[in-house]
């Protein structure tokens, strides 16, 4: 029976898994629960066949031991599997719908990842989250500094002033309260430390990746954002166009037309959050460039007349994921268009 399977649909979890395997004509040849232990030996007993997971926590470290022992691994988005859910929610069902939306030919699917480019995007998480909480050790240093008439500026500046400020202040503060304070000053200063060693590797794996490096070149893409959508994206031809590209980043408007009436709102703000907002801030920079010397920017200028800062940036954003995904698919560099 399992000589004959062609196509799996595996549910993913961390310690019981779900399969659900079908034969060439469609016919149920296994539905069954596999525990951790025994999943790698199912699959090696079996002949290599395509094996559908929705790409979720776990499913690239999977995806990678499948294709060692020869089976082809497809991993969609669990959005798009819902669809085929056919009523409730359990674990077989999930599986069934796996298997059934792995074989349709308009399925969208998600490029398998390596072992370095997770890591990379680890940095960057890890990175991210230690910037949210330096942002919260800043504002509760802040706050707590002002009950006590310790008021600063903001931006880097004004927290190096708040640090001296505390030190100086120190003495005519309650014990608790320079108990409290020094210790969220400590956190901040090791937090500091740890986002400027963590931003070292990531511009160092962005010199040594040629497609980083070739990303870097847009206007408004520095080694972050780079090195971010080049260990994200490790296969541009996925997508059929920039503009699914952008679509993937939640930067193209959201449609609600009927009856022949085209309606579009905002942004979607579907997709990977983190780039989206990662280009978002490199097209502000580029606008405030923009304003200052519209000739070099007459696109921008145009727009900016037209539409309110905020809308033309991100309209900036989504042109800016177009190019980078031309950037990706041609394996060029950017050249900017003649004005």
């Amino acid at each position: 029976m399992k000589q004959e399977v062609v196509t799996v649909g595996l549910d993913l979890a961390k310690s019981v898994f779900q399969v659900h395997a079908i034969g060439r004509d469609g016919a149920v040849l296994v539905r069954r629960k596999l525990r951790r232990a025994e999943l790698i030996g199912f699959f090696t007993d079996l002949p290599a066949c395509l094996v559908g997971m929705e790409a979720c926590a776990s499913a690239h470290h999977w995806a990678r031991e499948l294709i060692k022992l020869g089976h082809q691994v497809r991993l969609m988005p669990p959005a798009y599997v819902k669809p085929y859910v056919k009523r409730g929610k359990t674990d077989a069902a999930d599986a069934e719908a796996i298997c059934e939306a792995v074989t349709r030919p308009t399925m969208r699917f998600v490029a398998v990842k390596t072992v370095e480019q997770q890591a990379v995007l680890m940095l960057h998480k890890s990175r991210d989250l230690m910037v949210r909480q330096r942002t919260m050790l800043i504002n509760a240093l802040r706050g707590h500094l002002a009950e006590y008439g310790v008021v600063t500026g903001v931006g880097a500046g004004g927290v190096s002033a708040m640090l001296k400020g505390l030190h100086e202040q120190q003495d005519k503060l309650p014990v608790h309260a320079r108990s409290a304070l020094h210790a969220l000053a400590a956190q901040l200063r090791a937090l500091s430390s740890e986002v400027d060693r963590l931003e070292a590797q990531i511009l160092a794996w962005h010199r040594a990746d040629e497609t980083s490096r070739r990303l870097a070149t847009i206007p408004g893409i520095g080694p972050i954002t780079a090195s971010a959508i080049s260990a994200a994206v490790p296969d541009a031809s996925l997508f059929r166009s920039g503009r699914q590209f952008a679509a993937w980043l939640g930067l193209t408007p959201r449609a609600n037309s009927s009856g022949g009436k085209e309606r579009l709102g905002g942004i979607t703000k579907q997709g990977d959050g983190y780039l989206r907002r990662l280009l978002v801030v490199g097209a502000t920079a580029v606008m405030r460039m923009a304003r200052k010397n519209a000739a070099r920017q007459p696109w921008l200028a145009q727009l900016l007349e037209r539409k309110p800062a905020k809308i033309a940036t991100v309209a900036l954003a989504n042109k800016t994921a177009r190019i980078a995904w031309a950037v990706m698919l041609r394996n060029e560099v950017y050249a900017a268009s003649a004005a």
